[in-house]
């Protein structure tokens, strides 16, 4: 069955998906990179999105792969926007960049510190957005986007509680986000009892699973400790004496990701966003599913 969205993308068996991809820095990384976005975007997704690096590097490829993605494949294609060391001005010049590209979708976030060390504006600059909230606001106010920004299931790291971050994330809906995409998780319940918490807090709009296929183990349980993210004992003993990449390994991850997905449907999650870090094969095994029926 299949379900026209307000976008005009395809719902497949009323599920949805999407995928994230980051700019490449290498000739081979950009044919890797339109390998993979070419074949996940033949299990039709709602939309793609492109990220840029911390303090806002990258900003122009991100821009020119998004508008390059969503030309060559149709697929509606966001723009990651981040806020915290770029001017309001020059905020309003992106907009107008993005919105020239026909980018219509961005992924409003606050964003991480210059990597340069450099400190963040301080918090009375009034020349600054200092919250994903005041972004949102902000760009609803330049041009008609859609918008998504980010949820965190276990708390952002910087986040006194997750019901302190649940009312931070009530205030981008407020200020006009479309949807939530989640951080990945490991634990189908972080994410539940999120959902359940953001419903009970008057949150109704779109709350989309971040979902992380696992392609080097090691790697992905490193970046999972620096987010926040729990991985608990038994999703490592899954890995226990596997060398990171080999295909005994990326046969468990594909398993894995699966088992996840199912879990997640059962449970009456119907969206899902896919962090592919541009390689396609562990999500399009996921997909697979999806697109094909899990019930």
């Amino acid at each position: 069955m299949r379900a026209e969205t307000k976008t005009g993308a395809v719902h497949m068996n009323d599920l949805s998906i999407s995928f994230e991809f980051f700019p490449p820095k290498t000739d081979r990384g950009r044919e890797l990179l339109w390998e993979n976005v070419g074949r996940l975007s033949t299990l039709g997704p709602r939309f793609m999105t492109v990220t840029y690096g911390a303090g806002g590097t990258d900003r122009d490829w991100t821009i020119e792969t998004a508008r390059n993605i969503q030309r060559d494949t149709r697929v509606p294609t966001a723009a990651h926007l981040t806020c915290i060391v770029t001017p309001k001005d020059e905020i309003a010049r992106i907009a107008d960049t993005l919105w020239e590209n026909q980018i219509r979708h961005v992924v409003a976030l606050r964003g991480d510190a210059p990597r340069d060390g450099s400190p963040a504006p301080a918090p009375d600059d009034e020349r600054y957005y200092h919250f994903s909230s005041d972004l949102v606001d902000g760009l609803r106010a330049r041009h008609p986007f859609e918008i998504s920004v980010a949820a965190y299931p276990e708390k952002h790291p910087a986040a006194p509680s997750l019901d302190a971050d649940i009312a931070a994330l009530k205030k981008k809906f407020d200020a006009g986000a479309d949807r939530a995409i989640t951080q990945f998780f490991f634990r189908n319940e972080d994410f539940l009892r999120f959902r359940d918490k953001a419903r009970a807090a008057g949150i109704n709009g779109e709350i989309v699973a971040g979902i992380l296929p696992i392609a080097d183990h090691e790697k992905a349980f490193d970046f999972a400790g620096k987010c926040g993210a729990n991985v608990p004992d038994s999703l490592r003993e899954r890995f226990d004496g596997l060398e990171p990449r080999s295909d005994a390994a990326l046969e468990v991850s594909a398993e894995l990701v699966r088992e996840q997905v199912r879990a997640l449907v059962s449970e009456g999650v119907r969206e899902f966003h896919f962090y592919t870090l541009n390689q396609a094969h562990l999500t399009y095994s996921a997909c697979e599913d999806l697109v094909h029926g899990i019930k």
